[in-house]
């Protein structure tokens, strides 16, 4: 693999290495979160569109992946076995249920969810950002990666709020300004 190089004026390769292999070890355990809550809504109304982001999920992380190629920069393969394993350990929640699922399960992971799909489009705005000084850095690939952030976040922030009146009681009624951006 070739080295890294700063060329156009992109500063600091070293640290968007580690910032690159960070979303892709956040890609790598929302894969993972996204695959098991497909096996707890399968059969619902939901899994159609879990399905869907599942497949967006895995298309994200492997873009990212041919943009660190892009750039030189090596996959650090500690990290995604850290995110994979991590999830998993994540379900050892104390959730107030021993020996069974808890529906407190459900509404944490969509917010989990909601929240990391947030955070993967600001990273995705840093890497839009970037490719004014990076030639090599798809800049249009980024702006579609944003919008189908959007996309999902809507979804999920609806998805959300129904299992929290589920869970609570009350109505799911619309999002706030501030889960809906």
């Amino acid at each position: 693999m070739p080295e890294p190089t700063a060329s156009s004026g992109i500063r600091n390769i070293d640290l968007l290495g580690v910032y690159t292999n960070d979303h892709l070890a956040s890609a790598t355990g929302g894969i993972e979160l996204v695959s098991r809550m497909l096996g707890r809504w399968r059969g619902t109304p939901y899994e159609p569109r879990l399905e869907e982001l599942l497949d967006e999920l895995r298309e994200e992380r492997s873009a990212l992946e041919g943009q660190m190629q892009a750039l030189g920069l090596p996959v650090q393969q500690y990290k995604q076995a850290a995110a994979w394993l991590g999830e998993k350990i994540s379900r050892a929640k104390l959730n107030g249920h021993l020996l069974s699922r808890s529906p407190l399960s459900d509404l944490v992971e969509l917010e989990f969810i909601a929240t990391a799909v947030l955070a993967k489009r600001a990273g995705f705005e840093t890497l839009r950002a970037a490719a004014e000084a990076e030639p090599r850095i798809d800049e249009a690939l980024f702006e579609r990666l944003i919008a189908q952030a959007d996309k999902q976040h809507h979804w999920l922030a609806d998805v959300r709020r129904e299992v929290a009146a589920h869970v609570f009681g009350g109505h799911p009624g619309p999002a706030d300004a501030a889960s809906d951006t």
